[in-house]
């Protein structure tokens, strides 16, 4: 493994521990700061919320820079704001750490995608992609059930762990990255709004990111409130609440790991059907399980069946143009992070005004199925790729 890739690993890994660490925080944090249950879930909306904003611009923007400026200074800024979070005094102080927090981390991890080509040879870019993936999978896995492990004996820890160690990762980055300056005869001055036309005026392209808004929030919704469900429904501490996650996390990877086989033996379009169908039924059963046991190992296919579906969902999407793929990739992450900013909201409101977790799994069930119906009659798995608002073929 070199170098590069254990950097971007780890870089995705903090981003991916930073981003979920608020679920199984939710129940301590409520109490903490004295906060209805509706309203807590935005301690999680204010950084996708801002994420989502800001990386529409920092994508397209950052394409005409240098990238390993925009990189560092994204990650410092995101390893202090995360920091500052274990100080927070306050609902409004945490969500606002929590809002600058995701505008970094938004600058952020656009450029490790952007990054991989231009330092890693071509043979290798496909694998580093796999693994720096890998590492928010891991961060399920790990970091989140570490995460709340921490806040065992303080809240505040988690935070100032995931702050101090990203500041490491600014020192091994300005050592070992090189500058990527912007080649100045590919027309980088190009306005940010340009970058997005042939995406917009795109059929194929419009369908695949409304199926990739509804898939999110499908998982977005059940994952924000399910510390909270679990703390009220089997009465569980925020130390084995972790402890539960960790499953979550390591189906995740095990399911990125093992997706491009089931993508070779089924091809993308079957393998993507029948694990969105799977994931229909099992949101819709999940809520009606009486035990944690049960729990775990239902969340534990819902999050391999993930870890196998997003890699072949993220390799259609970026396909679609290879010219604009730092575009495609920022607009995919906005696309993310804008459902669970979404998906927060509503899982706050079915949990207090609709029946508690039970309307939550049936909501993730109903935007699962749109997201495949979406996929399928978009032709997102077809074989025509997006070029400057026309669709020509292209071997997918």
């Amino acid at each position: 493994m070199s170098k590069y890739t254990v950097l971007f690993f780890l870089i995705m890994f903090m981003i991916g521990t930073d981003t979920f660490i608020i679920s199984p925080l939710l129940p301590t944090l409520q109490e903490q700061f004295g906060v209805s249950t509706g309203v807590a879930g935005w301690m999680l909306g204010a950084y996708t919320l801002s994420s989502a904003v800001f990386a529409l611009i920092a994508g397209p923007l950052s394409d005409g820079w240098n990238r390993r400026t925009v990189l560092l200074c994204g990650l410092l800024g995101f390893s202090l704001s995360t920091a500052l979070c274990g100080f927070a005094d306050s609902f409004w102080t945490m969500c606002l750490f929590r809002f600058l927090a995701g505008i970094s981390a938004a600058f952020t991890a656009p450029q490790v995608w952007a990054s991989i080509p231009a330092v890693v040879a071509p043979a290798k870019i496909t694998k580093t992609m796999g693994i720096a993936f890998s590492g928010l999978a891991a961060s399920q896995a790990l970091g989140v059930p570490i995460g709340s492990w921490l806040a065992a004996s303080n809240w505040s820890v988690p935070f100032w762990t995931i702050g101090i160690a990203s500041l490491l990762l600014v020192v091994f980055a300005y050592f070992l990255l090189p500058d990527m300056k912007p080649n100045a005869n590919k027309g980088e001055q190009a306005s940010i709004l340009s970058r997005y036309v042939p995406l917009i005026t795109s059929s194929k392209a419009r369908s695949g990111f409304l199926a990739y808004l509804l898939l999110h929030l499908a998982v977005g919704t059940s994952f924000a409130f399910l510390g909270k469900w679990m703390a009220d429904r089997f009465v569980l501490p925020v130390g084995q609440i972790g402890t539960v996650m960790i499953f979550l996390g390591f189906g995740n990877l095990f399911g990125s790991m093992i997706s491009s086989y089931f993508s070779r033996k089924l091809g993308n379009a079957h393998t993507i059907a029948t694990g969105m169908v799977l994931l229909v039924a099992l949101y819709a059963v999940v809520p009606q399980l009486t035990s944690v046991t049960g729990v775990r190992i239902v969340y534990l296919i819902i999050f391999t069946t993930l870890g196998i579906v997003f890699p072949i969902v993220m390799g259609a999407l970026t396909s679609l143009n290879a010219s604009i793929r730092g575009t495609i990739s920022s607009l995919a992450n906005s696309t993310m992070n804008g459902a669970n900013t979404l998906g927060a909201w509503v899982a706050g409101l079915l949990y207090v005004q609709f029946g508690g977790y039970s309307s939550i799994g049936i909501f993730s069930a109903v935007c699962m199925a749109l997201s495949l119906g979406t996929f399928m009659l978009g032709g997102v798995f077809g074989r025509k790729e997006v070029r400057s608002g026309t669709e020509s073929t292209s071997a997918t």
